[in-house]
């Protein structure tokens, strides 16, 4: 895949962030804990404060698992699906873009090929209705696009490579030459 200058695709994206301390907690174990405490509670005898000793739980999240229990029986227990804020982005739209950028910054109306921050978020606003952060919007591009920051080749517009060329053969020599042949 040809991308623009500025942008690069070079690696699938992250999982997870480098700075994560702790580790990923683990939903099924937690989900056949609270279960547990519905068979628990079910069978009766036992106190919270009880429950929360044999589970390694505080009272509070006894307390708090008795009242679903209660309400929704063992069901209501059950875990609820992945934890956290959802994205603000769909795969789909992830994808489109991806597409979008793909297709470079002249193509998405700017007056040069190179991408910015800047016009990276106008472009993701403009596909999604999705507005980020400069932030944001990298993070976007690093961890969930697998892009990373690329430095265009800094050339002058009317650079002449022939002459350039032509230059490193036969002037540089000569001049290499001429400066202190053994004077160190």
């Amino acid at each position: 895949m040809s991308t623009s200058p500025g942008l690069a695709r070079h690696r699938p994206p992250r999982t997870h962030h480098p700075k994560t301390l702790r580790p990923r907690r683990d939903f099924k174990a937690m989900e056949e804990r609270r279960l547990q405490a519905a068979t628990l509670f079910d069978k009766g005898g036992l106190s919270q404060a009880e429950i929360g000793r044999r589970l390694s739980v505080s009272h509070q999240t006894v307390s708090d698992w008795h009242e679903l229990w209660a309400k929704g029986g063992a069901g209501a227990l059950r875990g609820a699906g992945r934890a956290g804020r959802m994205r603000r982005l769909s795969a789909g739209q992830l994808s489109d873009v991806e597409a979008a950028l793909a297709k470079g910054a002249l193509a998405n109306g700017y007056p040069t090929d190179l991408w910015t921050l800047a016009r990276v978020a106008e472009v993701i606003e403009a596909t999604t209705g999705v507005s980020f952060s400069y932030g944001h919007t990298w993070r976007v591009l690093r961890e969930q696009l697998g892009w990373s920051r690329q430095r265009p080749a800094r050339r002058a517009v009317e650079r002449d490579d022939a002459a350039v060329e032509r230059w490193v053969k036969e002037e540089w020599p000569r001049l290499k030459k001429g400066h202190g042949g053994g004077a160190r």
